[in-house]
């Protein structure tokens, strides 16, 4: 089966054929990162815009490296949730349009879904259950991935999301958008135990996290260093601070997993591609005898073909929406 897949939920137009939610016939991504460059982070009137002008020709060029026709598409499956309002109308109206143009069904896609669904690609052994740390600018969770279209959240942050905190203190040293790739890049090169940053708890909710308290303490860190006119070791502090987020995503993660009795792991979401948590969830999972799976890096920020993966499990389940689709701002992952 063939999907025609769309994702615009931020500052990528992207889209892609998947067959059978495993193998990637093609995938294109038009993305907007050098424009929002100028602002340190995305502005969403200016990523609608964009997406209005590029996803027709986005779309015409996946199905061009596919080597197919919207004739030889099976279902389309675009991301309505959740993510910044305009951009996936866009998306969203664009894929009725072409659904009402065809006949052909049409499949609603929630955006974190997608992301773990990026392993699927990655890892065509890999089946439900297990557990999956989704970790992206706006989102950080721990999802029990009971079924495909099936999911329970065990832990959320209670504040920012860790890709969030990234960026801002990326932001607050200076550093261009997006911030937390240039610090997991400079981070390979300082001493992570030269600064020390907090670790917050949330003591009645052991699988929850909290990072504004560590994100405040970096940029107070940052700013009362420069007030002092001291130097200040980009390379250290990118380090140490990368060290103390992924000690918290870490420790959680496998606490969880122990707890729920779950040997099967996966990460997903844009900050999956960060070099230090890849490491330390595969030395932690290999400690304890888990299987644990990580996408390749070139799904693990936005795309199509995640959305095209999810798509193809959400038919099947019989999620298949009518002209009246809208874009949701906000969606829970284990919504009905």
């Amino acid at each position: 089966m063939k999907i025609l897949s769309i994702e615009t939920s931020c500052d990528e137009t992207a889209a892609a054929v998947v067959e059978d939610g495993r193998k990637v016939l093609g995938s294109v991504i038009a993305s907007q990162v050098e424009e929002h460059k100028l602002y340190g982070g995305v502005v969403p009137e200016i990523a609608s815009r964009r997406h209005a002008e590029a996803i027709s020709q986005v779309v015409a060029k996946a199905l061009d490296d596919a080597a197919l026709t919207l004739e030889d598409i099976d279902a389309i499956a675009v991301t309505h949730a959740p993510g910044l309002i305009g951009a996936l109308l866009v998306g969203v109206n664009f894929a009725k349009g072409l659904s009402l143009a065809t006949g052909k069904p049409l499949v609603p896609t929630h955006h974190l879904r997608s992301h773990i669904a990026s392993n699927y690609i990655s890892h065509k052994e890999l089946k439900p259950p297990f557990m999956c740390l989704v970790v992206s600018g706006g989102h950080s969770h721990i999802v029990m991935v009971e079924d495909y279209t099936k999911m329970k959240v065990i832990g959320r942050t209670r504040d920012d999301a860790a890709g969030e905190a990234f960026d801002k203190a990326a932001r607050a040293l200076g550093m261009p958008y997006p911030g937390g790739i240039e610090m997991d890049r400079i981070a390979e090169l300082g001493d992570p135990t030269a600064f020390k940053f907090p670790r917050p708890v949330v003591h009645d909710a052991p699988y929850d996290f909290s990072f504004s308290g560590l994100k405040t303490a970096v940029i107070n860190l940052i700013h009362n260093t420069e007030q002092r006119g001291e130097p200040l070791s980009k390379e250290d502090l990118c380090a140490s601070f990368r060290s103390a987020v992924v000690e918290l995503l870490v420790s959680n993660f496998m606490k969880a997993c122990e707890d729920f009795g779950v040997k099967t792991l996966a990460v997903a979401g844009g900050v999956s591609a960060n070099s230090l948590l890849r490491r330390r969830l595969s030395e932690e999972s290999a400690k304890r005898g888990f299987t644990f799976f990580k996408p390749d890096k070139s799904v693990c920020t936005d795309n199509a073909a995640m959305v095209g993966s999810q798509g193809y499990y959400e038919y099947l389940s019989g999620n298949i929406a009518d002209l009246s689709l809208n874009a949701c701002a906000t969606l829970p992952i284990d919504y009905r």
